[in-house]
C-alpha cells in the first residue's frame, strides 16, 4: 500500500502561502508541482485541478480542501501540502474558508490504490488534533513531519 509520506515531499509542503483566491491557490499548486517535477506541466495541471472543480468542490470542511485528479502524464502519485497565511473561500461543503490544501494528482488509469491515497488523506485531515498540528507547524519540514507522524498513529 502507498503511503502519504512516500508521495509527499518536504519540498512540496509549504507554510505561509499566500492564498488570494481559489483560482490563484490553484495555479500556485501548479506552479509548485511544476517546479519540482518538470515532465508535469503547468498550464496542463492547472486546467486539470481548475476542470475538476467544476465538477464540484474539493472543499472537505473545517477549512480543509482536497484538489485532486487524473493526469495523463503523471506515472505515480503525486502530493502537496499548502497552508495559507490567510483562508481563501473554496466553496467548501461547510460554507467555511479554506487554509489548508492537500493535493492529489494520480495517473490517467486511476486504480483503488488512488482512491485508498484520497481515503488516507480524507481519514488524517478528519482528525482535529492532525489540523491543528498542521496549522501550528513553522516550516515546510514541520508540516512534512505532521503528515509522517499522523500515518504513523493512524
Amino acid at each position: 500500500m502507498i503511503r502519504l509520506e512516500q508521495i509527499l515531499t518536504p519540498g512540496r509542503s509549504l507554510v505561509n502561502v499566500p492564498g488570494g483566491s481559489k483560482k490563484r491557490v490553484l495555479e500556485q499548486i501548479a506552479s509548485l508541482i511544476h517546479k519540482d517535477l518538470p515532465d508535469i506541466g503547468q498550464q496542463a495541471l492547472f486546467e486539470a485541478l481548475i476542470a475538476r472543480e467544476k465538477l464540484g468542490s474539493t472543499g472537505f470542511g473545517n477549512g480543509i480542501a482536497i484538489p485532486h485528479c487524473r493526469l495523463a502524464n503523471c506515472h505515480e502519485p503525486v502530493s502537496a501540502l499548502l497552508h495559507l497565511e490567510s483562508p481563501v473561500d473554496f466553496d467548501a461543503i461547510d460554507g467555511a474558508p479554506v487554509d489548508l490544501i492537500f493535493v492529489l494528482l494520480v495517473p490517467q488509469a486511476a486504480t483503488d490504490a488512488h482512491l485508498e491515497l484520497l481515503r488516507q488523506i480524507a481519514s488524517m485531515l478528519d482528525r482535529r488534533e492532525t489540523r491543528d498540528q498542521l496549522r501550528s507547524a513553522r516550516d515546510s519540514e514541520a508540516l512534512y513531519q505532521v503528515v509522517v507522524n499522523a500515518q504513523v498513529s493512524a
